[in-house]
């Protein structure tokens, strides 16, 4: 009996040790930071985006350019006229930020993808919409091949040259032309999906989803551990994932590039009323525009 409370006495040690080990971040002092502007981007969906009418973008995203082959050196100010509501937002939002310089970290150890968000908290003032959550964060990663139809009908591929805009449509809720207060984001080609991570400030945890015919938030196998702080209004979320997971989650291997963009739903905002960024790529032991190296 002795020996076996030994046995199992050690055991827990062992598991301790190990689930320690599993949690263990990334030296961040050791880890580069890209520094990265998400924007306030307005009544903006993908069909706005793919009308050449109004967006002329849309002539290049025919080609297969992205959207940061034009508007990368626009994004530090590219939230003034939307947040102001000069453009494309019809309900502006008094004192609210056009955009948020966030500083991105990227690390894995051969299991895990840790991911760290850090910023500046901006003015506010604007009204509750989440009364329970001060901030949210969020990102999405996709293969290729999630299209959108321009209004020719030409199909192209948006999860590669649009990131995350693939899953906003003007029917959402929230978006002036909605008729259903309960639809959210979705992808419109059936078996295509974005993987979905959130961190929450009310419960200082993580949700794993995805983002398909509709967008869910549970379900997800990769994600390990969310959690973030403010230290005088610096907030910083960091994400732990594992590579790979079940249904839904993207698997992820080195020498590999994904599609990537997040979004901060910050002072109580919800719904489309958030900042995004453009589409970038994350790479695994590969250049792109955010690479997670092993440490």
């Amino acid at each position: 009996m002795h020996k076996q409370l030994i046995s199992a006495s050690a055991l827990s040690l062992v598991m301790a040790f190990a689930a320690g080990n599993a949690l263990a971040a990334p030296d961040w002092s050791k880890v580069p930071a890209k520094k990265m502007h998400v924007f306030y981007p307005g009544a903006s969906p993908v069909e706005w985006i793919m009308n050449g009418v109004e967006h002329s973008g849309a002539k290049g995203l025919r080609k297969g350019e992205a959207c940061t082959g034009c508007h990368e050196e626009e994004v530090p100010t590219f939230g003034q006229k939307m947040s102001s509501g000069e453009k494309i937002e019809p309900k502006p939002i008094k004192g609210k930020a056009p955009g948020i310089p966030v500083n991105v970290q990227a690390a894995h150890d051969g299991t895990n993808l840790y991911l760290r968000f850090s910023w500046k908290q901006p003015n506010g003032g604007g009204p509750k919409m989440d009364a329970d959550n001060q901030v949210k964060v969020a990102f999405m990663l996709a293969n290729d091949g999630i299209m959108a139809k321009d209004a020719k009908g030409k199909e192209v591929d948006m999860s590669k040259a649009g990131g995350c805009w693939a899953t906003c449509h003007e029917d959402s809720r929230t978006m002036p032309n909605a008729k259903d207060d309960k639809k959210t984001k979705y992808v419109a080609d059936a078996g295509k999906f974005y993987d979905l991570l959130q961190w929450t400030s009310k419960d200082n945890k993580g949700h794993d989803g995805m983002v398909s015919d509709k967008r869910v938030m549970q379900g997800g196998k990769a994600l390990v551990e969310a959690k973030g702080e403010n230290k005088g209004g610096e907030w910083s979320v960091t994400f732990t994932r594992k590579l790979t997971g079940g249904d839904g989650d993207i698997a992820l291997a080195a020498g590999k590039l994904y599609n990537f963009g997040f979004a901060i739903h910050d002072d109580h905002t919800n719904g489309r009323f958030h900042h995004v960024s453009l589409g970038y790529t994350l790479g695994i032991d590969a250049k792109g525009d955010i690479t997670a190296a092993k440490q």
